[in-house]
């Protein structure tokens, strides 16, 4: 009895563990019940007819990334580009990814190289650098487009590298450092070009300041003559009509006289005697006249002042 019921326990015990599946979380498990697709199981516990539920595939639900084998692709100007990339897929539907294809990443892997090739065939070797964005999208519109009947779905793909062959790389090289040295002295003859304006500028606005400042000073020199002019002249006008005012008075034109003679006689004595020579007037009366009518405006002058009346 104890060993039947041993027997029975151990019996009991597997087909508990046949019927009792727990499917780990982003996990999806196809079972198929005698040989046809059953069920998916979801993640968490799940019960199975043992013996007759079988579980046939096990399929990770998180993005997986697939590496992509380098290949030589040839552009459309006939040159040859080693190409590899990645891309990543996430399956979408667990029952077409167990029965659409017999092995859909190899399937995927395979059509990312094809697509690939068809697609930089299509371009020239230069627009392959530049294209790299066109080129990923249209991998990615390729493989989605296939692998609807997969069950997955290809996210985003990537190259990771594009060699050309070492001849094309050299010459390649040759061009970018040809293109820097041109871009350099383009740069350098602009610097120039800019030093030379800046100098022009700066010798044209130097040479304007210049010119304005001796505008300037001779405007000041003009008004400064002017107002000196015009305190001459002011003070003539002024001297005159003093004069003027003392003619009038009494004696005013015997001390005109007086005046004149002395003016004379300093002219005169001041040009007489030039070096060793003595110069003598022509008319010696108008000289005599001059100092008498002189003397007696002075001699009248004397009389006025000692009358006491």
């Amino acid at each position: 009895m104890d060993i039947v019921a041993l027997v029975l326990l151990a019996v009991i015990a597997i087909v508990i563990a046949k019927g009792v599946r727990v499917v780990p979380q982003q996990n999806a498990w196809v079972v198929e019940r005698l040989g046809r697709f059953h069920a998916v199981l979801a993640p968490g516990l799940n019960l199975v007819i043992p013996f007759i539920d079988n579980v046939a595939y096990k399929h990770s639900l998180k993005e997986v990334p697939l590496d992509v084998p380098s290949q030589v692709c040839i552009t459309r100007d006939n040159t040859q580009l080693a190409v590899d990339g990645v891309l990543y897929f996430q399956v979408t539907d667990p029952k077409m990814a167990s029965y659409g294809s017999s092995d859909y990443i190899g399937a995927i892997t395979q059509l990312a190289q094809t697509t690939l090739r068809s697609l930089i065939g299509r371009m020239e070797m230069d627009r392959t650098f530049e294209e790299r964005e066109e080129i990923n999208r249209g991998v990615v519109m390729a493989l989605n487009e296939a692998s609807v009947n997969w069950g997955v779905k290809v996210l985003r793909y990537e190259i990771k590298d594009l060699t050309p062959p070492k001849d094309i790389l050299t010459a390649m090289q040759r061009q970018i450092t040809a293109e820097r040295e041109k871009r350099a002295l383009i740069a350098s003859s602009e610097g120039r070009m800019q030093e030379q304006i800046n100098l022009a500028s700066g010798e044209r606005e130097a040479a304007i300041q210049q010119s304005e400042g001796d505008k300037q000073a001779a405007i000041n020199v003009a008004l400064g003559e002017a107002e000196a002019i015009k305190a001459i002249a002011a003070a003539n006008a002024e001297a005159i009509a003093r004069v003027a005012l003392a003619i009038e008075k009494p004696g005013g034109m015997q001390a005109v006289n007086l005046k004149v003679a002395e003016k004379y006689v300093e002219a005169f004595s001041g040009i007489a005697r030039t070096g060793n020579t003595l110069i003598v007037p022509s008319n010696m009366a108008d000289l005599a006249t001059l100092i008498a009518g002189a003397m007696s405006v002075v001699k009248a002058q004397q009389a006025g002042s000692s009358d006491p009346s």
